[in-house]
């Protein structure tokens, strides 16, 4: 199921090698010159991410004054954003970084290595990128389901303060971790 499109990407020309690569320069080059399409590929998917929990984090505010999805402070959500792109592309300076030892290692097998790690490197640096809008997209779907259908009367950080009163009046086993009693 999943094999056939991980072919596809492989064979596109973003993925593939025409020629043969014979040091490591050429490795670095020939990763160095997709790194542009691969941060424009994984700052869509990153686009898409933020709008969705945008549009949830607002939605969740405007209907039900809850502050769902929305980081807290909101300055947190670009700090993240900023180091997110940091990592990934630290993470991809690996890719040409693991070829290298690879093709010292084994070079018969340097150009199939390459071609299949930056294929799967780009589908899961998507998939990660879409994570959050999959979560709290979810997340706020199913809240709105609940307010509608009447079963969730408040969101979850609410549900939590009376537990909190309830806590301080029963006498916890351990006063170090509370938590246990």
């Amino acid at each position: 199921m999943i094999v056939a499109p991980i072919r596809r990407l492989r064979a596109s020309i973003l993925c593939r090698r025409d020629a043969p690569i014979t040091s490591a320069w050429e490795v670095i080059g020939w990763w160095e010159t997709r790194r542009v399409p691969f941060n424009l590929i994984v700052g869509s998917a990153g686009i898409l991410s933020c709008a969705v929990v945008g549009v949830v984090g607002l939605g969740s505010h405007i209907l039900f004054n809850s502050e769902f999805g929305i980081p807290d402070p909101p300055l947190f959500g670009l700090l993240a954003v900023i180091m997110y792109g940091v990592v990934a592309n630290v993470c991809f300076t690996g890719g040409w970084v693991a070829e290298i030892v690879v093709r010292m290692a084994w070079p018969q097998q340097a150009e199939r290595f390459a071609t299949l790690s930056f294929s799967l490197g780009l589908v899961f640096s998507i998939l990660l990128t879409l994570t959050p809008a999959i979560v709290i997209g979810a997340g706020g779907i199913l809240g709105l389901l609940g307010h509608l259908l009447g079963v969730v009367h408040e969101w979850a950080g609410e549900f939590n303060k009376p537990l909190a009163a309830e806590r301080q009046t029963v006498r916890p086993r351990c006063k170090r971790f509370w938590w246990f009693g």
